[in-house]
């Protein structure tokens, strides 16, 4: 190939690249979009994005939930059949959330559970499918994969809460009806079990409060979509991060992760969930511990940093809306949403 030709076709690959870039770039901008609250009556869509479930007594436990609100529970057509015994295929799976979300007699979408899996349905899912037809959609944990790939790519705000097989006790109750019925202003504040011995402590690594937009998530899956056009951007944000059975010498190294990608140098606070079974396994008498990994990297930062609300693998759960203005306060270790979720 003459040198002028091949010259040629560089600009033209340049070009291309550069638009497929701003192309991008206009999409990660959408302007925040919010789906509309739930009533007694609505069909809700069950759907299993990670893990399948085949067990008679789990979607049992579904249909209880979802009678205890007055919801109409329609599972997709691949939760309780499918190819797959724990895992449907990609496309079952993404078959599922384009129908949830296309079909515009559902007023919900609910994940069944987490598990893993989630992540590798982003690449085949038609985004614009949930742009034009926004609805509630909630889950947390390998369900942290869609709440990033959603709202970046689309401005739909999107629930971290419980899955439908989670404990559902009183506070999580009580949190899924002001969130998803009432669409109240919501407050969080971990309860006291007692005044001498608290089995829900806050502890405040640095104090102080701060507003911004909150985003967040799962720890390992945040990690797992960095350098992925679906990567968490948390400039200007109150960032949440929660986790379960990561030992301490793993939650320090996905924190380091974050912090050398500068994700931690540009948010104004910092909220880390309640991490069930994350203290060290060995005995090792160098191992940090769980709260010393939080210390160890954090108290430098100039920003209001808190640990152990209620947040994720818990069996009481706050429903966190993504893309939402919260106020954090560590003075008395609240988290205030001054901002409603949906609309009615």
């Amino acid at each position: 190939m003459e040198r002028r030709n091949y010259l040629k076709l560089l600009g033209i690959g340049a070009g291309l690249s550069s638009f497929n870039l701003m192309s991008l770039a206009s999409k990660e901008n959408n302007p925040k979009i919010k789906a509309k609250k739930l009533n007694k009556g609505d069909r809700v869509a069950i759907i299993a994005p990670g893990t399948a479930v085949s067990s008679p007594d789990d979607i049992k436990k579904v249909r209880d939930v979802a009678d205890y609100f007055g919801l109409e529970a329609v599972f997709g057509k691949n939760v309780e059949s499918g190819s797959g015994y724990k895992t449907r295929s990609v496309k079952e799976r993404v078959d599922d959330i384009h129908w949830a979300f296309s079909d515009n007699s559902i007023n919900a979408v609910f994940c069944i559970r987490g598990g893993y899996g989630s992540a590798s349905l982003l690449d085949s899912i038609d985004f614009e499918i949930i742009k034009n037809n926004p609805k509630i959609f909630c889950g947390y944990s390998d369900i942290t994969a869609l709440h990033l790939a959603i709202y970046k790519l689309t401005g739909l705000v999107t629930f971290h809460g419980p899955v439908m097989l989670s404990a559902f006790d009183d506070i999580t109750i009580n949190s899924f009806e002001k969130v998803f019925f009432e669409n109240e202003l919501i407050e969080y504040k971990n309860p006291e079990s007692n005044k001498l011995r608290n089995y829900n402590p806050i502890h405040i690594i640095k104090a102080g409060k701060a507003n911004g937009e909150l985003v967040g998530g799962n720890l390992t899956l945040i990690c797992s979509l960095m350098g992925t056009k679906y990567e968490i951007e948390t400039k200007n944000k109150i960032l949440f991060i929660e986790d379960v059975g990561e030992e301490p010498y793993k939650l320090h190294r996905m924190l380091t992760q974050l912090i050398v990608s500068k994700k931690i140098d540009s948010i104004k606070g910092l909220i880390i969930g309640k991490c069930n079974d994350c203290n060290s396994k060995s005995n090792n008498t160098w191992d940090m511990s769980e709260m010393e990994v939080y210390y160890d990297l954090l108290r430098t930062y100039n920003i209001p940093i808190m640990y152990g609300h209620l947040i994720g693998h818990t069996n009481s759960q706050f429903i966190l809306p993504l893309g939402i203005e919260i106020t954090i306060n560590t003075d008395d270790k609240s988290l205030i949403f001054s901002e409603k979720a949906l609309v009615i």
